[in-house]
Parts: structure tokens; sequence; C-alpha cells
């Protein structure tokens, strides 16, 4: 063992951390077993420098010696590594009850530390530690214990009646949003987005579009063949708003996720597999599983489970004939999410809008069997634009978008010069 090397002591268990500017550098801790907590608050190091049986030296190195949570992070981590308490298990939640404690009965709190935007535990009760972090948009729980049996039980004692129950209007839907965050790695929060009905929104799309549309948004989980829905055509068409109406009609048997960051989750393998794997997918609800489905345990667990549609928005690069060359393995990666080893056994769809050209897009993206639905929306015509509108009056011969109609309905002329310009990709859930 080095020595020589300070070991942290913490008289005061209780923390409290601003945002500020503040100098950083790192400072190494060097940690044989585990440094256990005594009754006064501090780390009581361990003075035997000779060999110990089944026992490793291992180095923990905190980046910021002014986050308390880091230390936090430190204190667990070494029982587990040290063999203490080999066993660990962790849960991740979304939209967290306010009040709620994410702590079982019976935990004793040794630590606490409340930053700007979150807060991190950390409690210990007979043979387990645990790690409660929540901030804004949610939380993990983190448990190690002796065994593992242990563990899985603290986990669920502490999670227990923690995530707020989904609530929504028929007008809504909850959506699932996707991003990779730095400190917290791959995140998913939800939220409620507004949603026309079908019947209200079929007004919106060409003849073509909608009969198109009609088929897609009838489709049950019986009727899925190939795994790629693809919308494509001219920006301000209504793809996005489609996807919407898609999310609602397909809400009890199919989970949507839009995926902030698709041009990161291709190329960051650990960020694809937390998106596309996941833990295991909650079964249908008894309406979706068809006839003779009983509410019961055992019913339940027979049941398929539900399905997921991850949407990409505005992936030209990604799919694009090129794609092969500029993006790396990014393209197969999707492909093999579709109907590759990676989507094996799992329920899930890859819904993608673009403004590409069905001509300029990838072979391999639209070969047959691969798209559950390929669906080109376009301009509505001069006839179907006039009554959507009620008025001929600004509309080109050529027929208008639905967003030239909404602004036509608020007297704004379309404007040439921003119809020809190339649009810029955002997100628009």
């Amino acid at each position: 063992m080095r020595m020589g090397i300070p070991v942290l002591r913490f008289t005061f268990p209780c923390a409290r951390l601003t945002n500020i500017a503040r100098s950083s550098f790192n400072k190494e801790t060097l940690v044989r077993g585990c440094p256990p907590v005594t009754d006064h608050g501090s780390m009581r190091p361990n003075h035997d420098t000779g060999p110990q049986e089944d026992t490793l030296p291992f180095r923990f190195v905190v980046n910021d010696p002014n986050s308390p949570g880091e230390v936090i992070d430190t204190m667990l981590i070494s029982r587990f590594a040290s063999g203490e308490l080999p066993c660990a298990r962790s849960r991740r939640l979304s939209q967290v009850k306010e009040h709620h404690t994410l702590l079982p009965p019976g935990a004793e709190v040794q630590r606490t530390a409340q930053g700007s935007d979150d807060r991190t535990v950390l409690a210990t009760g007979a043979n387990w530690a645990i790690q409660s972090r929540r901030w804004r948009f949610g939380a993990q729980v983190t448990v190690v214990a002796t065994s593992d049996e242990i563990a899985e039980r603290v986990l669920k004692e502490a999670v227990d009646g923690a995530e707020e129950e989904p609530r929504q209007e028929p007008s809504q839907v909850i959506m699932g949003f996707w991003h990779y965050s730095p400190a917290h790695g791959s995140v998913r929060t939800t939220r409620k987005i507004s949603a026309e009905g079908w019947t209200a929104a079929r007004k919106n799309y060409s003849a073509r579009v909608a009969g198109e549309l009609d088929t897609l948004l009838a489709t049950s989980p019986d009727d899925i063949s190939g795994r790629l829905v693809l919308l494509h055509g001219p920006p301000g068409t209504g793809k996005t708003s489609a996807l919407r109406t898609l999310a609602r009609a397909w809400r009890e048997w199919c989970q949507v996720d839009c995926v902030l960051d698709p041009e990161r989750l291709f190329n960051d393998v650990g960020y694809l597999m937390d998106v596309a794997i996941g833990e295991e997918d909650d079964p249908l609800p008894a309406s979706a599983s068809g006839p003779g489905s009983g509410d019961d345990e055992d019913s339940e667990a027979e049941r398929p489970a539900r399905w997921r549609l991850l949407l990409l928005e505005d992936c030209d690069e990604l799919i694009r004939g090129g794609a092969k060359d500029t993006a790396g393995q990014a393209l197969s990666r999707l492909l093999n999410l579709t109907d590759g080893l990676l989507g094996q056994g799992r329920n899930v769809l890859v819904g993608i809008t673009t403004n590409e050209d069905l001509e300029r897009l990838h072979p391999a993206v639209v070969r047959p069997g691969r798209c559950l639905a390929r669906i080109e929306v376009g301009r509505l015509s001069h006839h179907e634009a006039t009554d959507w509108l009620g008025t001929a009056e600004g509309i080109p011969r050529e027929g208008a978008t639905l967003a030239e109609l909404y602004a036509l309905r608020r007297g704004i002329p379309p404007s040439p010069a921003a119809a020809s310009a190339d649009p810029a990709p955002g997100l628009y859930l």
C-alpha cells in the first residue's frame, strides 16, 4: 500500500452545495477493504498495511473534492469493491413523488448532500447500504448488500410507491423522452403531449396520405411485419403531427418514446443498449391482449409484452444514400435494431421522419419487408387546401403544406424564400 496518503474524515455528515466557480483538482484515495463508518461519523482507516486475504487494493479518484456527492459515491462503492457488500441492485425512476424518501423502513441516514438541483443520501441497515440520488426529472437508487436476496428486497422496499401514477386525458398521450446526460448516463423522462384524434386530424392530409395513415393507425400487434415506420417528405407537411396522432391511436398497446439525440444513440453502444434493450417490457393490458384475457396474475404473466416505438426525427444524414460512408456503423446498428440480432426478442419499432426524397434514401432502409409503413407526406392539392382553408385566396396552384395553411389562417402569406430554404433540423414533439 502506498504510504503517506491522507484519510478523509467526515465529522460533519450533512452538506449543501451551490453551483459557483471554484478551482478543481484531483485527489486520489487508496482504499484497502472498506473503511467502516464510526458512531461519530468518521471513516476509520485500516492500519494493517500487510497483505490481506481475499481483499485487493483499489483506488478511487475524487475528481472534485468540493463535491460531497462524489464522496458519497466513493463510500458506497468502496464497500462493494472491497467485497464487504458484494451484491448490488439499482433502479432508475422518473416522475418521483415529491415527499417520497426513496429509503426502506429502518434505514439509518449516514450522509446527505444537497445541491442546487439534486440531493444524494447514503443510509445503512443490517447487511446493506443504500444510496438514493434524485434530481429534477427523476432519481436513481442503488443498494449493495451481503446477498442478492437482501439487495433485491431492500431495493423493492425503497422504491415501492415512489413514482407518480400516470394520468392522462383522452386528448393527451404520455410520451417518453430519452437523452444522454454526462452526469447520469441514459436518462428517460416522461411528458404529457396533446394529440388530435385521427377523425379530427385526417383532413390535414391528402387523400392518398390519409388512406395510408388509415391503415397504419389501425395496426394491431398481430399485424406487425416490418419494424420501421418511415415518414418522408417536405418540411411542414405534418409528419410530426401524424406521429402524435399515432401515439394516441396506439397507446393501449405501444409506448412511444422520442430520442432527443439520435446521432449519439447509434454511435454509443451503451446508450443504444439502454434505450433499445432496457428492462423487461410491461405486459399488454387485458383490453389489448385479445379475447379471453383475464385480470389475474397468471393471465398477466402470459400476456405478450407491450410494444415500444422509438421516434427519431429529422434523421436525414443517418438514412440517406451515402450514410454508410458518412455515418460509419450508425446505419448498420439502426438496421440491426429493426430486423437484426439486436432487435430479436424485443417488441421495438423505430419511427423515422426525414425531409429527403425517397430516391435519396439508402436502399437498405427501404428494402421490401423492412418497413411496416413507408409514407410520403406531401402537400395538399389546390382543391384539398381550398377545402381545408375555406377559401382559395393565397393558395398556390401547386397546393400548400399544412404549415402554410396554418400561416394563411393566421393572415400570414407564404414566404417563397422560407419555402425554398433548407430547413434546419429540429425536434417538434
